[in-house]
């Protein structure tokens, strides 16, 4: 049995653009990418903190630096520049590689440059931090 548990989250990254009429996808500033451990075409399922929206798609590596949250696409239907958003990646893994898993999560600013970068886990910043939510 394969479990499925978060990989990797950008945590309210702000949606810059919402371009209706590319081919789908989010494409995502290479660096955040990159702090995330996203892969280009990799799943992942956006949440807008704004409407509660919630859909799948892929990410793709926009400019490193740029700071370029784009929803495109049909899903730019769901979102507004401005809105902030949650990123979140999956993996599957066994119950073994679940128990020793440690997920990556960005926590970006409102202009989309990283604030601080955490490790998941029981015992670990993460777990103090939602403590404190």
């Amino acid at each position: 049995m394969l479990w499925t548990l978060c990989k990797s989250k950008l945590h309210r990254a702000t949606v810059t653009q919402a371009a209706l009429h590319y081919e789908g996808s989010i494409t995502i500033d290479g660096h955040l990418m990159e702090a995330a451990n996203l892969l280009p075409f990799e799943r992942v399922q956006v949440v807008d903190i704004a409407n509660g929206a919630r859909f799948d798609t892929y990410a793709i590596g926009g400019k490193a630096g740029s700071g370029t949250i784009c929803v495109n696409g049909a899903a730019a239907r769901l979102v507004q520049a401005g809105d902030p958003v949650i990123i979140i990646s999956y993996a599957q893994m066994t119950p073994e590689e679940a128990q020793r898993h440690r997920p990556t999560i960005v926590l970006l600013n409102p202009d989309n440059t990283i604030r601080d970068t955490l490790r998941g886990g029981p015992e670990s910043d993460l777990a103090i931090l939602s403590e404190s939510l």
